[in-house]
């Protein structure tokens, strides 16, 4: 038996307002739903952020919708969970619940298990880092029923675990239900895929299936996994999807001509339009300059990020929208104002929703943290 665990899909998102790269989305998407029909698979799970936005645009509804029903006219069941982006915080009903009522696919983000075709398989849709010591009690009947189950185990999850991000960790892998022969997850935007001791099977990031705005531009490979679960140990096989290239390079003020020449003659040829940013460092530069040298790529991407870099200060003097919301950034975020909790919250909560014109959102989260602020305070005085 196989099976496909796919994620962070983002359907519906539309990179740097570009049509193009909304459509390289449901190209790398249609890719892997048509490698599972090929490949035959028994059933597809979706580990959650299906959509980039909870209330996405129809034709990002249409190509989910389209992807369902050609895995059912090739007999083959799917199961999804919701993430973070499947989620509006002014309490609505999920667009993915349309699929489910319809009986296209089917949810199990509840953590209730269910059997399918002797598999376990149980899901939880994202759990906010503060909600985490609620689950304990349903993460320890979760962890009872697959002891008690003879077959394959798989628990579906989209969180960040400390092990595999440090930053983005909102678990360790000691806090996970115990007792799964597979965890299939989502929410991390790289693939990888580690075995601990204490663990039954592996926890699994397939990442997500193109490069999101949050990631910047690089030159990475994205895919989804086929796990083969016909033995008694689950076997992983990491499926490289077709994305459109991107190229980030580093060059001086005073080699910029050459190093032009160096990438124009690297990306001719390339059938897709690759994207590009170059970081300029130097001292004395002229704006002018730079822009006559980087018209010259114009014509052979689909766009061209340049932006001047310091090599002494911490950050960048960015001449574009920032496209990069990592690590360093949220570090940075830290150092800004005092506090991890505070960062977390602007970085990984606020700005997302900002980000991509979610205010109604962003505004219902404030309050939401504004009300425990004060009870919290509260009970510090009462304390």
């Amino acid at each position: 038996m196989i099976f496909s665990h796919i994620s962070d899909t983002h359907l519906g998102l539309v990179q740097y307002g570009s049509e193009e790269r909304e459509q390289d989305v449901y190209h790398t998407f249609n890719q892997a739903i048509n490698m599972s029909i090929k490949d035959h698979v028994d059933f597809v799970i979706f580990a959650g952020d299906i959509f980039h936005v909870p209330n996405p645009n129809g034709t990002a509804i249409v190509q989910m919708a389209n992807a369902l029903k050609r895995l059912r006219q090739n007999n083959i069941d799917s199961f999804f969970i919701l993430g973070e982006h499947d989620i509006s915080r002014i309490r609505s009903t999920p667009i993915p619940y349309v699929y489910h009522n319809l009986e296209f696919s089917k949810y199990i983000g509840q953590g209730k298990p269910i059997e399918y075709k002797h598999v376990l398989l149980a899901g939880f849709d994202k759990i906010r880092k503060a909600e985490i010591p609620q689950y304990e009690n349903r993460f320890a009947e979760i962890s009872n029923a697959a002891k008690n189950h003879t077959g394959h185990k798989i628990l579906v999850m989209h969180q960040g675990i400390t092990e595999f991000n440090k930053f983005a960790g909102e678990l360790q892998s000691t806090d996970l239900p115990k007792n799964f022969t597979y965890y299939a997850m989502g929410h991390l935007h790289d693939s990888n895929i580690k075995q601990f001791s204490h663990m039954e099977g592996p926890i699994a990031y397939p990442g997500s299936i193109e490069l999101t705005t949050s990631e910047g531009i690089k030159d990475t490979k994205k895919g989804f996994f086929q796990v083969d679960i016909s033995s008694q140990e689950a076997k992983t096989n990491w499926i490289e999807l077709d994305t459109r290239p991107q190229f980030s390079f580093i060059t001086e003020y005073n080699k910029l001509s050459k190093s032009i020449d160096e990438i124009s003659e690297k990306i001719t040829g390339i059938q897709r339009k690759p994207i590009i940013e170059i970081k300029i460092q130097g001292e004395k530069i002229e704006i002018d300059s730079i822009q006559a040298q980087i018209s010259r790529l114009q014509a052979f991407t689909l766009r061209c990020f340049w932006r001047i870099s310091s090599k002494v200060a911490d950050s960048s003097v960015f001449l574009d929208r920032p496209n990069v919301i990592d690590d360093e950034m949220f570090r940075l975020s830290i150092d800004a104002l005092g506090s991890q909790q505070a960062a977390s919250f602007a970085v990984k909560e606020l700005l997302p929703l900002l980000s991509t014109g979610q205010t109604k959102e962003a505004v219902q989260i404030i309050i939401e943290n504004f009300e425990k602020f004060k009870k919290e305070d509260k009970n510090d005085h009462i304390n």
